[in-house]
């Protein structure tokens, strides 16, 4: 694929545009004469040469057709309607390539061997022609035209067609310079070595595409229009909305045939009722945020966001969020902590509708999906603001609160759910230490939604739990944003702070507009370094997003902004000491506080803890590194002390004489 070049600024560039630039239309004035009653074989019969432009085609007929000339060239369209980008173009040559395999391809690619036979497929913007042009060695020369492509379908009487013929030089003169200028302007050659073995993996470089490039060296690939583009998602709805009627209306017999009676017609709309009535639930339950990086626009239950919010809407949202993560201060415990905390969670919050993408380029390109986490886990003491934090940070994005309640949670209603919902976040809320055993663990470590059918918009899954959730498994720590706060307010203080009401009540979407419009000028740059097999590291989207945020923070927050407010990476998610935050602090404390729980051995290089009870040397244990080399025994962790003493940042010395300590302590 070295000399797949598709854009060479050193190479002379190709217009490849065969659509004339003229508001004119080219109409050929005709005059009736006669209705005959033909058979296709009638049509066509008596010419040595064919010539033919066909929208669509069934290969089989194609090869009968061809069987009455000597010479023939075809152009493919396509069928369908397409936005003629390079995957487009790419994906389409690759089909009908592998139609024509599955087909008569021996008698193709023999013929286009010996060279009676030229194939080509359009490249750039195809009109809907479908012309055919005849000639023979003694002069004659026809043109059929109309609406009928090269297929069985058009050309047996099997459906209504027009169907035209004209004879003679002037008709014929006149279509086949509108089929060379098709030709040389708009169409790649079809070869033999394409039919043979082009594909969408090894062979790629004998598409008809990537042979045109290695001719040319650079060829421009001509964006389509905002009407075509509304075409393409026109043919899409059409597309999905045949899916939705699909199990409603009654299967076909036997024969392939549909009897449709009044009943049954109403047994369809009973259906459709029932499957509208339930979409529109979790619809209201469950916005649909679509991002389209690859356009560059953003919709929420099909309408398109606006992302050039005012400014002052976005500093009145930056406003209410400061006062928002200010509140914490209230808190008792390690506030300090949790603020850092919830901001790293909310900067991977804000960032998890990009997730699927980046995952499904870097299935495309073997590339690593752990740098792209879809779940998040927040836990920790009880009323430390968890549930209040999430619903506010999901009113910022979609302008609401929703999420489902613990016992509704399993494998199987997340992946179904994960099928519905798009963009925004699942909310799992208050789940239990013995629930997230049974089903979190288990959905988390088999993390291949939408992999295989190449999704980009499923959401992210957050779940929040209280202080029971004791150990997270290294499998579950790897895959898994995990925000772990240990502060929290009393009673009396949960119920007299209005500081959570007030701003659920008063923040707005102007701030994730502004956030979505930076990010979607950054994403794209972000897909197109996984294609580069050479880089050292995976492109670092919470990064990018981290210092997006910061922007926007700088230039509509106060002059001086919290500490909290920084750039991140996925070292700060991910690195041994973070994912290890709770092992280090109940090393660090039970070294403060109870030495008489370790015993330190320098000649075998030991280090030994004693925790107290088997549960919460197994929730160590989950936490540590495997640099530590750590074994348990009962209550006791044995690990490797000079490891240790880096990872822990403590100098593990015990005195030779610890009752004097204890009288100068």
């Amino acid at each position: 694929m070295e000399n797949l070049s598709l854009f060479d600024e050193q190479q002379t560039m190709e217009n490849l545009d065969g659509v004339k630039d003229s508001n004119h239309l080219d109409v050929v004035k005709l005059k009736y004469e006669s209705c005959e009653s033909l058979t296709w074989q009638d049509l066509f019969s008596g010419f040595d040469d064919l010539y033919a432009i066909t929208y669509s085609s069934g290969i089989v007929f194609v090869c009968k057709l061809l069987d009455h000339f000597e010479q023939a060239e075809i152009i493919f369209g396509c069928e369908d309607v397409m936005d003629y980008s390079m995957q487009s173009i790419m994906a389409y040559q690759c089909k009908l390539i592998e139609r024509m395999r599955n087909g008569a391809y021996k008698k193709l690619s023999d013929r286009v061997g010996n060279g009676t036979l030229h194939l080509y497929v359009a490249r750039d913007v195809l009109s809907h022609e479908k012309i055919y042009l005849l000639s023979a060695k003694d002069g004659r020369k026809r043109v059929v035209m109309g609406s009928a492509n090269m297929s069985a379908s058009a050309f047996e009487g099997r459906q209504r067609e027009n169907i035209c013929y004209m004879d003679g030089d002037e008709a014929f003169d006149w279509y086949m310079e509108c089929y060379q200028t098709l030709k040389e302007k708009s169409t790649d050659e079809i070869g033999k070595s394409s039919i043979l073995c082009a594909d969408d993996g090894e062979h790629l470089d004998e598409l008809p595409i990537a042979k045109t490039v290695r001719v040319k060296k650079a060829v421009v690939i001509q964006p389509v229009s905002e009407e075509q583009k509304e075409e393409v998602r026109f043919a899409l709805d059409v597309k999905g909305l045949a899916v939705k009627f699909k199990p409603c209306v009654p299967k076909p017999d036997k024969k392939g045939k549909i009897m449709l009676s009044p009943d049954k017609v109403r047994i369809i709309r009973k259906r459709m009722v029932e499957s509208k009535t339930l979409e529109k639930e979790q619809r209201s339950e469950y916005p649909q945020l679509n991002v389209e990086s690859d356009e560059g626009y953003v919709t929420l239950n099909d309408q398109r966001l606006d992302l050039m919010p005012p400014k002052a809407e976005v500093e009145k949202d930056v406003e209410l969020f400061l006062r928002y993560m200010d509140g914490y201060e209230k808190f008792h415990g390690d506030h300090a902590g949790m603020q850092l905390r919830y901001y790293e969670f909310a900067n991977w919050f804000f960032c998890s509708p990009f997730m699927a993408c980046m995952r499904d380029m870097a299935v495309r390109y073997n590339q690593n999906t752990l740098p792209y986490p879809v779940f998040g886990l927040v836990y920790g003491q009880s009323k430390a603001g968890k549930t209040s934090f999430l619903e506010t940070l999901l009113k910022m994005m979609i302008g609401q609160k929703t999420k489902i309640s613990a016992p509704d949670f399993t494998r199987s209603s997340i992946d179904s759910l994960k099928q519905t919902v798009h963009g925004a976040p699942i909310i799992v809320d208050d789940l239990t230490n013995d629930r997230f055993k049974q089903h979190a663990i288990e959905t988390i470590k088999n993390d291949d939604f939408g992999i295989a059918e190449h999704l980009v918009n499923y959401p992210a899954v957050v779940i929040s739990a209280n202080e029971d959730v004791k150990a997270v498994a290294s499998e579950v720590i790897r895959r898994t944003v995990i925000c772990r706060v240990q502060a929290g307010l009393t009673n009396t203080e949960v119920m007299s702070s209005n500081i959570v009401r007030t701003v659920q009540r008063e923040i707005g979407t102007a701030f994730y507009r502004e956030y979505l419009r930076r990010m979607l000028d950054l994403v794209p740059e972000l897909l197109e370094q996984m294609k580069d097999d050479e880089q050292d590291s995976a492109p670092d989207i919470l990064k990018t997003s981290s210092q997006v945020l910061m922007e926007i923070f700088e230039e509509y927050g106060p002059e001086k902004l919290p500490e909290y407010i920084r750039t991140l990476s996925l070292e700060d998610y991910f690195s041994e000491k973070v994912t290890g935050g709770y092992a280090i602090k109940i090393i660090r404390d039970a070294w403060k506080t109870s030495r008489d729980s370790f015993e330190v051995y320098p000649r075998t290089n030991e280090l030994c803890y004693n925790a107290g009870a088997t549960y919460e040397a197994d929730r160590i244990l989950k936490e540590l590194p495997e640099t530590l080399e750590v074994r348990k025994s009962r209550d006791c962790l044995v690990m490797n002390l000079e490891e240790a003493q880096k990872f822990f940042g403590i100098t593990f010395k015990k005195p030779l004489f610890p009752w004097l300590s204890k009288i100068f302590a």
